[in-house]
């Protein structure tokens, strides 16, 4: 083991509430190093500072924000601080420890949009999936025949319900800002939506390699661009490809990427 993966290992039962930084400090989350290593820091400005950058761009007031794999919360606290009171955001998490973070952090928010969490996995169709539990952290958790090198083996297997995001749509109001993370099964996600995709929503996803043509494919046939999300907007070209952070607008709504 590793001295990173003993130092995961140990601290993973520590769970710390930590504020969100600037422009969303009205936000506190609680977390543990299992959604990753780097909630050990005493600050979470240096967490993912380009995502909490596409936060800004992407989620407006009174906005619905539906967060697909959303870790310990750190996109879903920080979209509710953005969305307001009048906002709604949807946190969708199969993982029943992060879970329980994230129920605790809800509890602890006021005054911006409700966070409502769903333990789920979102897929293609509504079933029950297998769910590998990573061994390094449960950051890198992932569904069967999907999931990375990082999440260091398995430490268990759990069985979770999965849903579509069109079955969500006929439940739920549906999403202006869409974000998601969930290890290598973001085609599977996407090819569940097309009525959601429908609509419009402004898609923030995390795009393995192997995935990067068939998610290009998938998103431009419903009039989508693609962005390189690391990029500040005003260096942003459109891509061919999907980039690992990608930012897609659809063309009926591009005047928020730059171009």
């Amino acid at each position: 083991v590793s001295l990173r993966g003993a130092l995961e290992q140990l601290s993973h039962r520590f769970v710390l509430q930590r504020r969100l930084p600037s422009p969303f400090a009205a936000a506190r989350i609680y977390a543990s190093t299992e959604g990753g290593l780097r909630y050990l820091r005493p600050r979470l400005d240096s967490v993912d500072p380009a995502l909490l950058r596409l936060v800004t761009e992407t989620v407006g007031t009174g906005d619905v924000v539906w967060d697909v794999g959303a870790n310990v919360g750190l996109f879903s606290f920080a979209a509710a601080v953005a969305a307001g009171p009048g906002g709604r955001v949807l946190a969708i998490e199969p993982d029943a420890v992060l879970v329980t973070l994230l129920r605790r952090s809800a509890a602890a928010n006021r005054y911006q949009a409700p966070v409502e969490v769903l333990p789920a996995a979102v897929a293609d169709d509504c079933g029950i999936g297998r769910f590998h539990i990573a061994r390094r952290n449960r950051s890198t958790s992932h569904l069967d025949g999907f999931g990375s090198s990082e999440a260091g083996g398995i430490r268990a297997t759990e069985l979770v319900p999965t849903v579509s995001l069109d079955w969500l749509a006929l439940r739920f109001p549906t999403p202006d800002v869409i974000k998601i993370d969930v290890e290598g099964a973001e085609l599977k996600v996407l090819a569940g939506g097309p009525q959601v995709l429908r609509a419009c929503p402004r898609i923030i996803c995390e795009v393995q390699g192997e995935n990067a043509a068939a998610v290009a494919a998938l998103l431009v046939a419903h009039g989508y661009t693609l962005h390189d999300g690391e990029q500040p907007a005003a260096q942003r070209i459109c891509l061919d490809a999907a980039p690992f952070n990608t930012l897609a607008i659809h063309e009926a709504a591009s005047d928020i990427a730059a171009s």
